[in-house]
């Protein structure tokens, strides 16, 4: 498997000629969908999903379809059954990718304030994309998608939740926030956590791959 960083929170997943994009927000960049049948999406933060671009690449490709958490599936309902909402528990086939669903709830924004739902995606077994949230699996995470940088997250909060999934390598996502002064000091924190489990942690620029399961 390929997993591509896009901007952000948004990566591209591609195996066997087959590809599915998580999370493609408001600050992800261009060409998100080339060449996807699926997309994943959270939660409906603008930063994870930008109704109007997928609408319009959901319009040039009757082949895309989407799987999503409960208000973002509310959101596309005219869309039809190319819409599939999912929730924690669920296990469903997406583009060739068997995807395992964790999680309920964003992390908190505000006090004495509900969260929004959701879901975070396992990707066949191996990749772990949690949304805005510091789901834990109940199963390995070789690969996890390791949120950097968020106004619900602390950097001890990093440390903790990294050492709790245990991955085998960790990649950054949900960084577009921070300029060159906040990337590198972000970038020590998660190189960091990495040492303390000894693996390695790192963030990937926007355009960079890696490849996962190779021998």
């Amino acid at each position: 498997m390929r997993l591509t960083k896009l901007g952000h929170a948004c990566v591209r997943l591609q195996k066997d000629d087959r590809t599915l994009v998580i999370d493609p927000g408001g600050f992800s960049g261009e060409d998100l969908y080339a060449g996807a049948e699926a997309v994943l999406i959270t939660h409906e933060h603008f930063d994870h999903f930008d109704a109007d671009g997928l609408r319009k690449a959901m319009a040039g490709d009757p082949r895309l379809r989407v799987w999503t958490s409960r208000v973002v599936a509310e959101n596309l309902a005219d869309l039809g059954g190319r819409v599939h909402q999912v929730g924690h528990g669920d296990a469903v086939t997406v583009a060739g990718f068997d995807v395992h669903v964790y999680g309920r709830d964003h992390e908190l924004l505000r006090p004495g304030v509900p969260p929004i739902p959701n879901t975070g995606f396992l990707v066949d077994g191996e990749v772990f994309h949690p949304g805005d949230a510091l789901t834990v699996p109940d199963e390995p995470v070789p690969t996890l998608c390791l949120p950097g940088n968020a106004p619900w997250m602390k950097v001890p909060e990093l440390f903790e939740y990294s050492a709790a999934v245990g991955p085998e390598r960790a990649f950054v996502i949900h960084d577009g926030l921070l300029n060159d002064i906040g990337l590198s000091v972000m970038n020590a924190a998660v190189e960091n956590a990495g040492k303390a489990l000894g693996k390695e942690f790192r963030r990937l620029t926007p355009g960079e791959s890696v490849e996962l399961g190779a021998a």
